[in-house]
Parts: C-alpha cells; sequence; structure tokens
C-alpha cells in the first residue's frame, strides 16, 4: 500500500463529500456557462454595428462558448466517473473490512461461549 492510499483511507466521509463539488467543476461550468450567456445577451444590446456582421460574429462565439461548453461537460462527466469508480472501490473494501472484523468478532464470541459451557 503507498502513502496516498494510506491518506485516502484516512479521509473522513465529511471530508469527501466536500471535496466531490470542487473536483467536478460542476459550479464552475455553471458560472462560466451563466456569464457566457449574460454577455452573449449584453452584447446584442450593446453592438454598434447593427448589420449582419455583428450577428455573424454573434452567431460565431456563441459557437464557439457551446462547443467549450460541451467539452468542458464531457471532461466534467469523465473526472466524475473516475472518482465515483475510486470511492466505489474503496467503500467495497471498507465493506470486506469490516465484513471480515465481524466474523473474527462471532468467531470469538462462539470459542468464548464454548470455554464456559466447556
Amino acid at each position: 500500500m503507498n502513502a496516498e492510499e494510506e491518506l485516502d483511507q484516512t479521509e473522513t466521509r465529511a471530508e469527501i463529500g466536500k471535496r466531490l463539488p470542487s473536483q467536478t467543476g460542476a459550479g464552475f461550468l455553471a458560472g462560466l456557462l451563466f456569464r457566457a450567456f449574460l454577455g452573449a445577451g449584453v452584447a446584442l444590446f450593446l453592438a454598434t454595428d447593427r448589420g449582419g456582421k455583428s450577428g455573424r460574429q454573434l452567431r460565431r462565439r456563441m459557437r464557439s462558448l457551446r462547443e467549450s461548453a460541451m467539452d468542458s461537460l464531457d471532461e466534467a462527466g469523465s473526472r466524475t466517473r473516475k472518482e465515483l469508480q475510486r470511492r466505489k472501490k474503496r467503500l467495497r473494501a471498507e465493506l470486506e473490512r469490516i465484513r471480515q472484523r465481524a466474523r473474527e468478532r462471532a468467531r470469538g464470541m462462539k470459542e468464548a461461549k464454548e470455554d464456559l459451557e466447556g
């Protein structure tokens, strides 16, 4: 077991819960999308060029923002899946440790009972 695994095992559930939103970047991404659409709306009102040029520029920019947002969502989804897989593995290992301790305690209680009876 390496040092990173040892640190992971000492992490409490509260710490894990606090860390997930910041790792997924969901809050950051939502803020980014909100600001992008707000900026596009303001640009419509403040545009000095009323012709087709402003519209084309705005459409290009919106397309670029949409593609960027989709890339960010894909990346966040990928990171989230990896984190969930890592946590699932840790939870299974912890469950197995708990089961083993329960078996050992049950065995110990059975032996103690046999000692008292015998």
